[in-house]
Order: C-alpha cells, then structure tokens, then sequence
C-alpha cells in the first residue's frame, strides 16, 4: 500500500529530503531560515531510528554523554517548520520520470524538488571472516550500542581496523570500555591522511604510553573465529596473528550513491552523486546532492562536516533563487584524538614545488611542528602533533609571508628573539598568579623576552594560570594589554571558536532566541570552527549564557538536557563538586543559614550513613565531602525528601545569602535581615551568571554578615535598606561600592534584578561583579545611571528577564532523580555501573575522612588500614 502526493495538484510545491544527518538537519535549518518551510511541503525520509545526532562527537557517548544529549534536532522546531519527518523509514527507489520517492513502508511522496543527503557508509574490507560475531563497524549511535553490550559481556581484548580519524576514535572507545586494544593500519603510519612520518612517529609515542598497541604497515588478512562463529583473532598480512575478541572495522567511508545510481543520476568513478556548484545534480535538474554523498564540482567527495554545511545552504540558496555557489572547501582540521591535539593545514604535506620544510620536533613530548614554505617565504601549509595551540594563527597566516621568521612559529616559547613592548600599567613586583607566585614583571618578561604572543604560551613559559585558573582573567588582560601598548591589534573574541566577545553573543542568543549551542557555533562561529566540537571556553560560556536565558527565549534551563549536558564542565556535569581524589562534595541549599532542627538531623544522618566529611562553609551551608558520583543520586534523594534543594555549589550561579539575625534576635538590629537574605536567595537561586555570585544581609551598620565584601550586599537602615555592588573577598579582595541608600523592599528587590541582569548580559567569561565593574566604561556611575536612572532604557527588559528566570526555577537534583535516563550518567565506569572506582578511598583524621591520596599514586586498591567506601 502507498500513498502518493501528486505533483502540481497541492497547494505548496514539495521537497522531498532523503537522509536526515547532520548535513541534512542544517538544510532544513536553512530552508527555515529563507522562509521556505512557510511557502513549501517539506519531507523527510530518514533511515536510523532516531534524528539527526552530532556524528563528530560520537565518541563521547562512551564518557557520559547520552544519545538525546548528542541529538541536533529539536522537536519544537521540527513541528514549528511543519516539517514532516519519517524516522527508520529509508527512501529505497526514485522515479525521476513521475517525480516521486518511495520508502520502505510503502510510502511514496512526489515531489518538486529532491535533496539527496545520504551520506557515506563505513567501508569494510572483503577479508574471510568480517561477518563473524563480534565484528562491528564504528558508524552510527546503533554501532556504539552495540559494541559496548558486546564489551561488557564478551571481550578483554578489542582490535581497530584503521588507523585514520575515526579509527583513533574507535581506539578510545575500546580504551575506555576497559578492553586491551590493538590498531592495524595497513600505511606505514597514523592518520596517513592529515599527518607525515614525522607527525605519524610522534603520534605513535604518544599513543603507545597509553597502553595502546599499535601495528603499522600490516594489513588484516583473516578474521578468525570459533567454534560458536564468535571472534577470537586476526591473521595480518605480515604473517603474525593478534588475539581478539572484538573487531572494529574503521577503515573509511565511500559515498552512499545506491539510490543515485539505480536512477540514472550521474556518479562519480569512484563513487559521489556528481553536482555543479549550486549542488544541483547535473543529470536532472530538480534533484540536488549533498553532504558526504555528492561529488563537487572540484571533483572532490567531502568527508568533513563543515563543507556539508555550506552545500546545505548553497542548496537551499538556490531552491530559494538566491545566488550562492559551493566551488570547494578549505580541508584544515583540528581535532583531539585520544587526549592528543593533532592539525594540518594547507599544503600539510608539501605537494608545491620547490617548497622547504620547517621542523620541530620533542619526542620527549610528543610535538611535532611542521611548516611548509614556499620559495618567496609564503606560509603554504603544515602539521602539529601535540601541540595545536598555534593552529588559528598558522592557518590564519596561510597564503601570506609570515610577519616573523617561520621557526619562531614552531619553536617553543622562550626560544624565539625578544619583542620589545611598552611597559605595563600594573607594577612589576604585583603578584598575579598566587599558585606559581608569578609576579607582573614576570610575565611581562614572557612576552617581551621570550616571544610569548599568545596567553598559552604565556602559560607555559610561566605557569601563570596553570594552577587553580582564578588568575587567568587578568592573565589575559595583562598579556592583552602588553600587546595593544605595541600596536599589535588583539582578536577581543571569546575564544577561537567565535570572533564575538561574551556580551555580543549574549545579545545574538537573546535577539534571535537560539537554543543550541551548535546553532550559534555553525550560524556565527569564525570560519573554521564552524561545523567543529567547540572548546572548553566557549561551550561552558554560551551554556551559561543559554541557561540564564532560557525561559526568556524557550530553551530547557536543565543544564543536564540534550545537548546542555554535554557542553558542562566536571562539576555542572555531575551536579557537584569534583574533589582531589575523584570524589564529590553535596552542599544543599540554607536560604540565609536558617535550618530547623530536623533538617540539620537530616543532614547528619545522610554524613553518618554514606561516611563523608563534614564541614560548615563561610556561606552559612553544610559541606558533605567524600560521595562517590553513583551515590550522588542517592544522597539527593533522601534531601529532596526532606524539603532540601541543590545550592549550586558546583555551578556559576548565586551561592549563598548570609545573613545575621537581624532585630528579630540582636538588639542593635534594625531589620529583618534574615527574612531579606531568605527572599533574596530563593529569588535568585539557580541564576547562572559569567561567575560565581554571593551576598549577604546585614541588620545594621555593624556589618556582622559582611555585606560588604559581595557581589551584591545589603545593609539595613532606619528608612530601608543601601544596597552595595561589585565586592569580592576572594583571590582579589575590593570592598563593594553603594549604589543607592534607604530602599524599600520592592525598591531593593527591583533593583537587584536590575544589577544582575545588567552584569548577566554585559560581563565577560568568569569576570566577578569587582572586575566587571571596574572594567566596564564610565564604571559606578554608568552602572547606576544605567540601573537607577535607566540611562539606556533597558530596565523593563532586564526586569522582565529575571521575571521570567524566577517563574521558570526548576531544583536540578529534584529534575536529575526524576529521570531515570540521566541517573544513568552517574557512574564511575561505562561498562561497568556498578563497580566503584578503585581508587577513590579515605583514611581516618579527627573522628572523620580524608582522602587517602597515596591511593592516587599508587592507583590500586586502597592500602590496609584505610577506610574505603
């Protein structure tokens, strides 16, 4: 039975999309985009039982990302569009005559225009035995589903077919799993593709002290199994054997060009549904190719995602009679494989004439660092092995002569000639990193002696910032600074991924109310990271950025669903705080230090019964230290159960409000600061912000709760309350500034929504209240023109965000042990859920724990004698 749609009879023409991948679900973002879901029917067929999932992040589902946290697709935008999607209903023949598509179930849908976006498959050499149990390819969702049940229950030894990109995933996968892993590569090095000899060898140490073993220059020549059909070895093609049990062909991918080539459209010789450069097919007019299936009209099959995103919108530019062309792509990558930074750009593998070669290489550290240069000095290409750090620059370089000599490119810092630069406003005997004790002067000598442009270089020349990390703001202002002072112009960008500061993203995500951090990557990222993972600086941010925004601009705000889960950092991600020894701390809410009595038996019995450390904080809460991260949800059950809720301890949000008794109790109180500092924290709980936040209540001028050194404090008077900004009493004290005196409560409160609305949307990443209100122009006076007198007419908006923050509060732990799908997250192993971490174990001190920390040294079983849970 089918059901067709004619052609020309409906009242919208019809695109029909085969194929809903990553490439796929940015064409239907695109169209959307043009207004074309409005004015045509839009069809999927999609083959895998779930939609579009980012495919480049695959790996991570094996450390904790689950399958709907690695999903592209949004329903609500699916449904907003009218888009129709069929999941695992495949389109299995085409009828370019008639016009229509026919799918597995028997559907068959005509259409006016069809986008091919079928992707590529995993090619699998034709050796005896591939097709024996325990044979898997590395591919799909699916595919990693079903390695991981076969590795828990049928392997110790896993072996990879493939060397490349994906094979090194694979590796990890298998790595992580707990398995011995091989990796058979038929060239004689890793990643033949992106990387040289020189790049392959260091790349093989590296990866060898691992525990990886890796067989270069050797083919798979049979599989061999058993008796029961299951693996149980390899015979290579030099003649030696390996012990499997498991077996991952990765050995790369061909286009997926069946449905092409039993239509009659044109392919490629070696495979790619051949298009021009509007990605229209040149066989028939109304059917386009994109993505890993097409051929370009350079001649070339794109494997990487970025070229498929721009074939995507080339394709929907042109069904929507815009000019747009996909003449080719730029193939530089950089990608982190196994922990190990790899890039090539350009030329990586100097294929010019008459080009020279400029190398460095550590093979203490693993780094490697080649340069091709052409005859007249044009940086034309190169390669990094454990060290990329330097790959925005190189690749931004490429094409041009290099300002510099190009081994000061390559060669580590410190070793380069000395730049001289002007002199720095801070003294030079300030100290600025604590941890190393690395003083201003020092750092000035990294980037004036030593060449250091960059803050990581910076880092490693001085160890600024390698520490705890709380100096790196002003680390990074300093080296700015340094460098503007000498004209050399410094990219304000967030990070790498984005040419935009933190407060100009804020306003694009609250503009056009994006939800997905991969949205805003792929629409506004810079050039080359479009398409890409994203960095550690920029993920956490725009999460925070998403987070405080999301009831405004209709986003989850659980910093655990979909793809805000994976964009966490340690803490966030497990909803607590990571401790020395790989344990976690719980500090449940104390809105203002108020506790009745049976709560705080709650809490001691909790700290009694799962044997962890407890200790009051300067926040007036109660830190439990030592959970194990399966017993997370079991702590913040019996919690919730009793009326507690998380304090975001681990998250950049509101802390604590503390408070002293206020006239209820002291007889020098002049109000009720218990109460203020109780409705203050439930109002803003759960708030993410670029920092941490803390406050404090005070009920007199006598200052008990120390208002004064917070984000935001408050002080009781006879007529009301003074309110005062921008205090810090940590790494850098300031005393907070008075914004305004004698407030009444709705006064106060509006007010403070005001403030960290207004901090919210202008700060930069994980600048404190002190340091933003320094740096922001015009300083106190600005902040109080724009909060008291609403200088910019904003304040109605910013009002209205917290408005919409307060209403859509949702306690995380209370949202975490609802769902039985992101409990599961919280394990110490994958594969084996209910195996606790070894080393994780504690010693006895003062009648209570303390991590056993030669535990972390020695990485057994905890040592006789100690206490180990």
């Amino acid at each position: 039975m089918s059901t067709t749609a004619l052609v020309g009879t409906g009242p919208r023409p019809t695109i029909v999309l085969v194929g809903h991948g990553m490439v796929g679900q940015r064409f239907l973002e695109a169209l959307a985009e043009r207004g074309l879901t409005a004015t045509h029917r839009v069809v999927v067929l999609c083959e895998e039982p779930r939609p579009a999932y980012d495919r480049v992040r695959l790996t991570s589902y094996f450390s904790g990302t689950t399958p709907e946290e690695l999903s592209m697709t949004d329903e609500e935008f699916i449904k907003a569009q009218g888009i129709e999607l069929h999941i695992g209903d495949p389109a299995e023949t085409i009828d370019r005559d008639a016009r229509t598509v026919t799918a597995r179930s028997g559907l068959t849908v005509a259409y006016d225009t069809l986008v091919l976006a079928t992707g590529s498959y995993p090619f699998v050499p034709p050796v005896p035995g591939k097709d024996a149990a325990g044979c898997f390819v590395y591919r799909t969702i699916e595919d990693l589903l079903a390695i991981e049940e076969y590795a828990k229950t049928r392997a110790a030894t896993g072996a990879v077919v493939g060397g490349g990109l994906l094979g090194l995933e694979a590796a990890g996968a298998l790595k992580g799993l707990g398995l011995a892993t091989h990796i058979v590569e038929f060239a004689p090095r890793l990643m033949p593709v992106q990387v040289d000899e020189g790049g392959g060898a260091a790349l093989l140490r590296t990866i060898e002290e691992m525990g990886l073993t890796v067989h270069t220059g050797t083919g798979t020549q049979e599989i061999v199994a058993g008796g029961d059909g299951a693996v149980t070895g390899m015979k290579l093609s030099d003649g030696s054997e390996l012990a499997t049990d498991m077996v991952v062909f990765s050995a790369g991918v061909r286009p997926r060009d069946q449905l092409a080539r039993a239509c009659g459209l044109a392919v490629g010789e070696r495979g790619g549904v051949t298009v021009d450069e509007q990605c229209r097919t040149v066989s028939d007019p109304h059917v386009f190719a994109i993505g890993e299936c097409a051929l370009a009209s350079d001649g070339r099959v794109y494997g990487l995602v970025a070229p498929g995103y721009e074939m995507a919108e080339t394709a929907a530019a042109t069904i929507a009679a815009d000019e747009a062309a996909f003449t080719g792509a730029d193939l530089s990558t950089k990608l982190k494989l196994l922990g190990v930074d790899v890039a090539s750009f350009g030329d990586a593998h100097g294929a010019t004439a008459d080009c020279l070669d400029v190398v460095y290489a550590d093979s203490r550290s693993g780094t490697y660092k080649k340069l091709v240069i052409g005859r007249d000095g044009e940086l034309l290409g190169g390669i990094l092995v454990g060290d990329a750090d330097a790959y925005g620059t190189l690749r931004a370089l490429t094409g041009s002569v290099p300002p510099v000599a190009p081994e000061q490119l390559v060669l580590p810092a410190g070793a380069g000639a000395p730049a001289q630069l002007g002199p720095s406003a801070l003294p030079d005997e300030a100290v600025i990193c604590s941890c190393h004790n690395v003083t201003k002067g020092t750092i000035r000598g990294a980037v004036t002696e030593h060449s250091c442009t960059t803050v990581p270089e910076v880092k490693k020349c001085t160890k600024a910032g390698t520490g705890c990390g709380s100096c790196v703001k002003v680390l990074t202002q300093l080296v700015n600074d340094e460098l503007e002072a000498s004209g050399v112009e410094v990219d304000k960008g967030l990070c790498g991924c984005f040419t935009q500061t933190r407060e100009e993203l804020y306003e694009i995500v609250l503009a056009l109310r994006i939800t997905s951090y991969r949205q805003l990557l792929d629409r506004y990222g810079r050039e080359d990271a479009r398409g890409g993972e994203g960095c550690e600086i920029c993920k956490p941010a725009i999460a925070s950025v998403i987070a405080s925004l999301a009831p405004a601009i209709g986003a989850d705000g659980y910093v655990l669903e979909g793809e805000q889960a994976a964009l966490q950092d340690t803490n966030d991600h497990f909803l607590a705080n990571l401790q020395k020894n790989g344990s976690y701390s719980v500090v449940p809410r104390i809105p203002g230090g108020e506790i009745t009595p049976e709560k705080l038996i709650v809490i001691g019995e909790i700290a009694r019964d799962f044997g962890l450390y407890t200790k009051i904080t300067g926040g007036q809460r109660i830190d439990m230290f030592g959970a194990r991260v399966e017993q997370l949800p079991l702590i913040w059950t019996r919690l919730v159960d009793a009326g507690f809720e998380s304090g975001h301890a681990y998250g950049k949000a509101l802390r604590t409000v503390k408070s002293c008794v206020g006239h209820t109790w002291c007889r020098y109180g002049v109000q009720d600061s218990v109460r203020m500092a109780i409705d203050l924290e439930l109002r803003y709980r759960g708030l993410r912000s670029p920092h941490k936040l803390k406050s404090a209540v005070s009920g007199c001028a006598r200052e008990c709760a120390e208002a004064q050194s917070k984000d935001f404090g408050v002080i009781a008077t006879a007529g009301g309350w003074n309110l005062y900004v921008g205090g810090n009493g940590g790494a850098t004290p300031r005393h907070a500034d008075l914004l305004a005196q004698d407030l009444s409560d709705a006064e106060l409160v509006r007010l403070i929504d005001r403030f960290l609305m207004f901090y919210i949307r202008t700060a930069d990443r994980l600048e404190r209240t002190s340091v933003w209100l320094e740096r922001i122009p015009g300083g106190l006076d600005h902040v109080r023109d724009v909060i008291v007198h609403d200088s910019l007419g904003i304040c109605a908006e910013l009002e209205s965000l917290m408005a919409a923050h307060v209403a859509g509060y949702r306690d995380e732990w209370a949202e975490t042990i609802d769902d039985p799908e992101k409990l599961a997250r919280f394990v110490s192993f994958v594969n084996a859920p209910d195996t606790p971490d070894p080393v994780v174990g504690f010693v006895p001190e003062r009648d209570q724990i303390k991590p056993d920390l030669p535990l972390l040294t020695i990485g057994t079983r905890p040592l006789e004698g100690s206490a180990s849970r």
